[in-house]
């Protein structure tokens, strides 16, 4: 129960209902006079806010109307976003949040979250301490080096932990109170970003691998000291690190990667129905992807774990994945792949020809994961449908600019034919995006408090959680 009366409780968003306060609750509150004379329902409250919302042009004008109404009125805006998530989703995160994170430094307004800077190794557990909630269950955390298909934004990146936190609160109940976006900075190799007067972020370029790791070794043991029940959720790191960053702390807390393991389970639920579709099995399938990054690489890391349960090696599902990045083909003469990617590169003839690979594997579903736009021509389209009868085809690559293809484009290229995926606004069909994911995985964990999230909590998010575990498969 607060005990804040008057002018601070109403600065408070989270206890602020502004004009509709009973005239019991003014009187208690020491409100009486503070506010407007009359007593509103949330209803009205919405009118009016749909009203203001309505002069806005544009959608980054609605996004900062709407973080400034989370700054003010919490319950209100959650009310707002929940009126009509298909409206609203779509402006305080993906696509909206990247023209915002872009733009970040110049639209801030109020502080959200933390900030936690390399500058402060050796006292992090002080500054953690700063935060006002003591009972942390989830904290989504970025140090900003890969922002949706944006690249590195350094500070700029604090939008995407608050945005994708406010998810959590709307589309799966969690009580905000018990969520912590929060930005690592570890500085930024984005030369616009150093040199804007405005930039929120350290002005230097990033440490070593070693020096990062060894700061995040630092964040990750206090949050396991000062918030013993909290989840971690990685979002939005560069591709290497968010591999093995997740790889470093997976079998000892409880951590998450959204980019590696949310977007995949999404993702591997849309090919078990376009299978379905086809009448077939995941493990009758055979796959390329275009690009072999962080994404690439945990959805088919996540596929392979599918294929298995339907009955091969895991061997033998990893042959049936190939991936093609900017370089080519990954293939066994390849010298430039890092660990992770080298279990999907093959025997086969080099070729930086995408439309050549798809000629010579045959692939029965391409899956796009580049975060460069349009890279899924007319050409490839129409050699998908040639070979395949019912060829799929999901251009995820966000935000809606940077998708390989649209849904139009790829009916329209294909007659019709192939099951299609987006994670932008623009598809017709089969749409899924982890607005889904990653609420649900903390929603469900957040009376279980397990210390780890095994692979089948993605396969299979029905079935009972062990509530302790140490490993994961």
């Amino acid at each position: 129960m607060s005990a804040k009366r008057g002018v601070e409780l109403l600065q408070d968003p989270s206890l602020n209902k502004s004009t509709a306060f009973t005239e019991a609750e003014k009187r208690a509150l020491g409100i009486v006079g503070l506010v407007p004379d009359i007593t509103e329902t949330e209803d009205i409250q919405l009118n009016r806010v749909l009203l203001q919302l309505g002069h806005k042009t544009t959608d980054l004008d609605r996004y900062i109307y709407l973080v400034n109404l989370l700054d003010h009125n919490e319950t209100l805006f959650y009310r707002t976003v929940m009126s009509d998530p298909a409206r609203f989703l779509p402006i305080v995160y993906d696509p909206t949040i990247g023209e915002a994170c872009l733009k970040f430094s110049h639209i801030y307004r109020h502080p959200r979250g933390m900030y936690l800077s390399i500058t402060r190794r050796g006292d992090v557990k002080n500054v953690l301490r700063n935060w006002p909630q003591k009972d942390v269950r989830f904290i989504c955390v970025t140090d900003g080096g890969r922002i949706l298909g944006l690249g590195d934004l350094g500070a700029n990146g604090a939008g995407i932990p608050i945005g994708k936190l406010q998810l959590y609160s709307a589309c799966a109940g969690v009580p905000p109170q018990y969520l912590l976006p929060m930005y690592l900075d570890a500085g930024t190799n984005n030369e616009q970003y150093l040199h804007d007067p405005l930039y929120l972020g350290l002005r230097k370029t990033r440490p070593s691998t070693e020096e990062l790791y060894s700061f995040v070794d630092e964040f990750v043991e206090a949050v396991q000291e000062l918030y013993p029940k909290c989840c971690i959720h990685f979002e939005d790191w560069t591709g290497v690190d968010a591999v093995h960053l997740l790889e470093r702390y997976r079998n000892k807390y409880c951590v998450y990667n959204d980019d590696v393991q949310g977007t995949a389970g999404i993702v591997v639920a849309g090919m078990i129905n376009a299978a379905k579709i086809k009448g077939t099995k995941l493990s009758d399938e055979k796959y390329l992807f275009l690009g072999a990054g962080s994404a690439g690489i945990g959805l088919a890391d996540l596929l392979c774990s599918a294929m298995v349960e339907e009955g091969l090696t895991l061997k033998q599902a990893q042959s049936n994945v190939y991936m093609f990045d900017i370089n080519g083909l990954l293939e066994s003469t390849r010298t430039d792949l890092v660990d992770f990617q080298k279990k999907y590169a093959h025997k086969h003839e080099p070729t930086r020809d995408f439309v050549a690979a798809i000629e010579s594997i045959k692939p029965t579903t391409i899956i796009g994961v580049s975060t460069v736009g349009a890279t899924f021509t007319q050409k490839v389209v129409e050699t998908m449908s040639r070979i395949n009868k019912r060829p799929v085809i999901l251009a995820l690559s966000n935000p809606t600019e940077h998708a390989e293809c649209t849904a139009e484009q790829a009916y329209t290229w294909s007659k019709g034919t192939p099951p299609f995926t987006s994670m932008g606004k623009h598809s017709c069909r089969d749409k899924r995006t982890t607005s889904t994911s990653s609420p649900l995985l903390e929603w469900r964990s957040l009376p279980r408090r397990p210390s780890a999230l095994r692979t089948r909590c993605l396969l299979r998010p029905r079935e009972p959680w062990p509530i302790r575990c140490r490993r994961t498969c």
